[in-house]
C-alpha cells in the first residue's frame, strides 16, 4: 500500500500564504456550530489563536515538528500537495478530510514502516484544536525554518508560536485523506532510514503521480 498514491489534485508550486483569506476564514468558521461568533471573535481579536472542533469541516493530524515538516515536504515534492498546514507549539498540524483521524492509525497498523513513524495525535470527531491567528503577528515569520522543496533535514524544531505554513485561502479546500497521509508518513520515515531506500521508493510513486 505504501507505494500507491491515489489520484489527487496537484499544485506544482509550493504555497507560501501566511495569512487566511476571507474565503478561508469562512471555511474555518464552518467547523464551529456558531460561525458568526467565530467571525466576531476574529474581528475583535485578530492576533489571537482560536479553538475549533474537528470532525465536520476537517480532521487534524498532529505530528512532531521535524517529522511533520518532512511529511509536508514529501506531499509537495512528490505527491498531491497538502491542505492547510499550521505550526503550533513545536508541532505540525496537517488539516485532513473528516474521518482521517479514525482511519489513519488503523492503516499505519498494517504498514511495515509503522515503527519508524513517531506517535501521531489524530484529532477527529469530539476533539478540538487550537488554530493560529488569521494574520501573522509582526515578525512571526522572520526566523521561521523553511519547508517544502527547501526543507533542511536537520532543521531544529519549530518555534513555540502558532502560525500558518499553508494558510486556508478558499471556501472548500482540498484535504488529504488517510491513504494520502499514510503515503506521506511512509515516505518521511524512509527518508530518515537512508537515501537508498528513499530512492527505491521514489520511482514507482513518481510514475503514478506524473504518468
Amino acid at each position: 500500500m505504501s507505494e500507491w498514491l491515489p489520484e489527487t489534485p496537484r499544485t506544482l508550486a509550493f504555497p507560501t500564504a501566511a495569512y487566511v483569506t476571507l474565503a478561508g476564514a469562512d471555511w474555518l468558521a464552518s467547523a464551529s456550530p456558531h460561525p458568526d461568533e467565530m467571525h466576531a471573535l476574529w474581528a475583535t481579536r485578530p492576533a489571537a489563536p482560536s479553538v475549533l472542533p474537528c470532525g465536520t469541516a476537517f480532521d487534524v493530524i498532529n505530528a512532531p515538528a521535524l517529522f511533520g515538516r518532512r511529511m509536508v515536504d514529501r506531499l509537495w515534492s512528490d505527491g498531491p500537495g497538502s491542505g492547510p498546514v499550521a505550526a503550533h507549539r513545536g508541532r505540525i498540524l496537517l488539516f485532513a478530510a473528516p474521518g482521517t483521524a479514525q482511519r489513519l492509525p488503523a492503516l499505519l497498523g498494517w504498514e511495515e514502516w509503522a515503527t519508524a513513524v513517531p506517535p501521531l495525535l489524530c484529532h477527529g470527531s469530539g476533539d478540538a484544536v487550537t488554530v493560529p491567528p488569521l494574520h501573522p503577528c509582526r515578525g512571526a515569520t522572520e526566523d521561521a525554518p523553511a519547508i517544502g522543496p527547501f526543507l533542511a533535514a536537520e532543521e531544529p524544531s519549530a518555534p513555540a508560536g502558532s502560525r500558518w505554513l499553508v494558510a486556508p485561502d478558499v471556501r472548500d479546500p482540498w484535504l488529504p485523506g488517510p491513504d494520502v497521509l499514510l503515503w506521506a508518513c511512509v515516505r518521511a520515515a524512509r527518508s530518515v532510514a537512508g537515501p537508498e531506500q528513499e530512492t527505491a521508493a521514489q520511482h514507482p510513486v513518481s510514475a503514478l503521480t506524473r504518468g
